[in-house]
């Protein structure tokens, strides 16, 4: 069974059991395949240097768009000119947090550095933002409505599974920022 991350001299801490391990690898594999662009970057060295991708569009699925939102509101052509010049470096680092995640899940004691700590949370946003746009969770009541699936023996259709591991993964991820948060706390420097 899962503990809890906690902060320590030794980093961030925490402990997962092997299905728990594959679970979060398969997400963040999942997460990773639809981050991947569909075509191929264009090989205009001038524009790949800037990062600046011509060919991007808004996505038409709504996971992906939470996971890559339109930065302006009300007006498309605005919008998607800042999609050209910023999604493929989004995509690439939430691509490169996923991964840098998957591998911190080599065995079932973690041990985080601040900046492993980051990439991990970065990692199980991005998978609790494709889950909760699957389960169609736009309130307070939608997210309580989830909460209360807490019976992995109930687990009777895709929904209440996907809700089961949305709670899994909001509770790893609440654990791991309040390390973090301690870990600042005990880092800080001391007032005289």
């Amino acid at each position: 069974m899962a503990r809890a991350f906690k902060y320590s001299r030794k980093g961030i801490t925490g402990a997962l059991e092997e299905t728990e391990r594959s679970l979060l690898r398969n997400l963040f594999a999942d997460v990773i395949g639809m981050l991947e662009p569909d075509t191929p970057a264009q090989t205009d060295p001038l524009a790949a240097l800037i990062g600046l991708d011509l060919s991007v569009q808004v996505p038409q699925d709504p996971a992906l768009l939470r996971l890559l939102p339109d930065a302006v509101r009300g007006d498309d052509d605005a919008a998607l000119e800042f999609r050209q010049l910023t999604e493929r470096s989004l995509r690439e680092s939430k691509i490169g947090a996923l991964r840098a995640a998957s591998l911190a899940l080599e065995s079932d004691k973690l041990v985080l550095t601040e900046e492993s700590a980051k990439l991990f949370s970065t990692a199980l946003n991005d998978v609790r933002l494709v889950l909760s746009e699957r389960l169609e969770i736009r309130s307070e009541s939608d997210a309580e409505r989830i909460h209360q699936m807490q019976d992995w023996a109930q687990a009777d259709d895709v929904d209440s599974y996907l809700a089961l591991v949305y709670n899994f993964t909001s509770w790893l991820q609440e654990s791991l920022v309040q390390a973090m948060l301690d870990s600042l706390q005990n880092t800080a420097p001391r007032k005289p």
